[in-house]
């Protein structure tokens, strides 16, 4: 499974942004998809995951009410929308996928990554 990830982009605080992750094969849709990301001189850290099904999402704390993860499996597509954005959302987000399992928040177990995409919230 190749992932790519797009539409990050440089935004004021509270502003919105939709960041999509195209995969490269129907395989996609047994996946779980996951959001990280990862701000300059920290580590990577989880946002959220969707089952293959697009039921239970899962949410960090920092993010849960103001992001959104979605997946069209027709498209082998998964979204993050994200609103209210605020200066400590600024970060590379990456998208990954992986088979199911236990810990959707961990990036150890996760199979296989995007390659990335900068997300700026400016004041």
């Amino acid at each position: 499974v190749q992932l790519q990830a797009s539409g990050g982009g440089l935004v004021q605080a509270g502003g919105s942004l939709r960041l999509s992750c195209a995969a490269s094969t129907r395989t996609f849709s047994n996946h779980i998809m996951g959001w990280f990301r990862q701000a300059p001189g920290k580590e990577r850290e989880f946002v959220a995951a969707i089952t293959w099904s697009a039921g239970s999402p899962y949410y960090a704390d920092s993010v849960k009410g103001r992001f959104t993860i979605s997946r069209d499996n027709a498209k082998n597509t998964a979204y993050l929308q994200m609103n209210g954005l605020e200066r400590g959302d600024t970060a590379v987000y990456y998208c990954a996928a992986r088979r199911p399992g236990t810990n959707w928040d961990s990036p150890g177990r996760y199979d296989y990554w995007g390659q990335g995409t900068l997300v700026t919230v400016s004041s």
